[in-house]
């Protein structure tokens, strides 16, 4: 019958949410490939025929449970923080970082979330294109308004498009790294106070490289712009 079948009874209902359960924590430790139906069922106390039934087949299950596991990370830790309405583009910068750090540490709900998502960035499945769309996109797109309300309505998509993956490259960094991070520096955490001061600090330094970009500051290692330059010979004419 597939997804959503029956989902009026409360029995079947409850059967969906721990093969949900069950096989994200078995994908999550095999990958999609190595993973069996029979052992998620297993898992789930649940009959084998389960999955057909509630979800079609395996590799619909697994689509199911990626965007499930992203959804349930963004519901607990919305990219706003449940900041109030007109809120400013420097608190929102702040909140989206805090927010994305939140779920990507977050040991509080089942631990197979973040290694689920680590499978498929290593071996990335049909699946990945559906999660990009409903759960992935839209929070990027969340990230390019805010950038682009720092750096006003006249900057390029690509430039916005490139300030927005830098600063989820910082904070993904100190996630898929943290393994040499935590042996370089024994005594850094990433608990709850850790993770504020980190947020804090990404949001800064990239609000400062994109006021840089707003105010026309030149690449690294680049030639100021016609407009400095000539003010620069300006100067010297005058002394």
């Amino acid at each position: 019958m597939g997804s959503g079948a029956n989902m009026a009874d409360p029995a079947q209902a409850a059967t969906r949410q721990l093969l949900l359960e069950a096989a994200g924590e078995v994908f999550a430790e095999r990958g999609f490939s190595a993973a069996s139906v029979r052992e998620i069922c297993q898992r789930a106390g649940a009959n084998v025929a389960s999955v057909n039934y509630h979800f079609g087949d395996k590799e619909a299950l697994y689509a199911e449970v990626l965007q499930y596991a992203l959804r349930c990370a963004r519901e607990q830790y919305p990219p706003n923080l449940g900041l109030p309405e007109g809120a400013g583009v420097e608190q929102r910068l702040q909140a989206f970082v805090h927010s994305f750090l939140l779920r990507i540490f977050d040991g509080s709900r089942s631990s197979w979330h973040a290694r689920l998502m680590s499978h498929e960035m290593l071996e990335p499945t049909r699946a990945l294109d559906g999660t990009v769309e409903s759960e992935i996109r839209p929070i990027f797109e969340e990230l390019q308004v805010i950038i682009r309300g720092i750096l006003g309505p006249k900057a390029k998509p690509e430039i916005v498009r490139r300030c927005a993956f830098s600063i989820v490259s910082q904070c993904v960094f100190f996630h898929h790294c943290r393994p040499v991070v935590v042996r370089m520096f024994p005594n850094m955490n990433f608990d709850a106070g850790k993770i504020a001061e980190l947020a804090e600090h990404i949001a800064h330094f990239s609000l400062a490289a994109l006021k840089g970009l707003q105010s026309g500051l030149p690449p690294v290692g680049g030639k100021p712009s016609r407009q400095k330059r000539s003010s620069r010979n300006t100067s010297k004419e005058r002394k």
